[in-house]
């Protein structure tokens, strides 16, 4: 009942906010600046408000306080270190976004700063799971139902890279109308699921809080969208999902649940690699991979409808594949 009704509230949450926030976002004149690199289409959009994110951050925020005191008063806090972990790296995607408005110009933090402080929020919080007692160093691996443990050190560094590069493959995702949210709101609700099934409410309540935010959203993400969550939200989003991950303990089942982030930041990194190497050559049409559909003649709409029934598909897998560690 508690999942339920976090994504109850995280939804209504999340649309009230949209209606306050969207038109004072037009006023302070926060539209989004659109790459001529992108589909030329998609220069329609400038202008879009931006840092709509804001609404699920602050559904997510009152459903943790709402639904979750209980948790927080009996010391369970896994809840609450995620979500500030999370808000640490939608702080920075504010600032990105702030900065690209005030330019009127797409970019924003250079890739240094914005490294290093996703890399510290990483670190710090990998760290304070472990001295709350809720991460091991003790890798579980789905389906096989076995666990093998690697010195802290080399985790650590695992665990870094594993966060930012989570973080900036959502990132990557937000590239149309609703569709880094959509793909997002399954593998939310497998982590709600997961967390209820082991007696991790705490966790539970974040992500369901996430699944009804994120559905408040897309009333105004989706295309044509009428707001875009900016790096504001994309960056909160990824700390989100492999925030929940590592909380719960299992961040390989990343593998399967991102498996769309994954594909995206992969079309990425290979188009890049190979027009280097071969001085001006592409695999893909544009990357990444949702640019390469589009181009091809796919609608933004199908292009949701596919990638988010593939995450689903795949969390369904990643749902089997974990059964075997806490049995019912």
């Amino acid at each position: 009942m508690r999942i339920i009704l976090s994504v109850i509230l995280g939804f209504l949450v999340s649309a009230v906010a949209g209606k306050l926030l969207i038109p004072v976002l037009r006023a302070l004149k926060a539209g989004q600046s659109i790459k001529e690199i992108g589909p030329t289409w998609h220069m329609t959009k400038q202008g879009t408000p931006t840092m709509g994110g804001l609404m699920f951050i602050i559904a997510v925020a009152v459903v943790l306080a709402a639904v979750g005191w209980k948790d927080l008063a009996a010391g369970r806090l896994g809840g609450l270190y995620t979500y500030v972990f999370a808000l640490v790296f939608g702080a920075i995607g504010f600032l990105d976004d702030y900065m690209k408005v005030k330019k009127h110009e797409n970019t924003g933090l250079t890739a240094g700063p914005k490294f290093l402080l996703q890399l510290a929020a990483a670190i710090v919080f990998t760290i304070l799971l472990r001295n709350e007692g809720y991460l091991t160093p003790d890798l579980y691996i789905p389906f096989a139902n076995v666990t093998f443990q690697i010195p802290w050190v080399v985790y650590m560094v695992f665990a870094a890279f594993v966060m930012v590069g989570t973080v900036n493959a959502v990132n990557i995702t937000d590239g149309i109308d609703g569709l880094s949210s959509s793909v997002t709101v399954p593998v939310a609700l497998f982590f709600a699921l997961a967390a209820s099934r082991w007696g991790r409410d705490d966790i539970g309540v974040l992500a369901a809080a996430l699944v009804g935010g994120l559905l408040g959203f897309l009333i105004y993400n989706f295309h044509p969208a009428k707001v875009f969550m900016g790096d504001t939200g994309s960056l909160f989003m990824g700390g989100m999902v492999c925030g929940l991950a590592f909380a719960l303990d299992m961040p390989l089942i990343l593998i399967l649940v991102g498996i769309i982030y994954i594909a995206e930041t992969l079309s990425d990194i290979i188009q890049v690699a190979y027009f280097k190497a071969t001085h001006g050559k592409r695999i893909f049409r544009m990357a990444p991979l949702h640019h390469h559909f589009e181009m091809g003649g796919w609608s933004e709409v199908k292009l949701v409808v596919v990638f988010t029934s593939v995450t689903v598909l795949f969390c369904v897998l990643a749902w089997l594949g974990i059964l075997g560690r806490y049995p019912a």
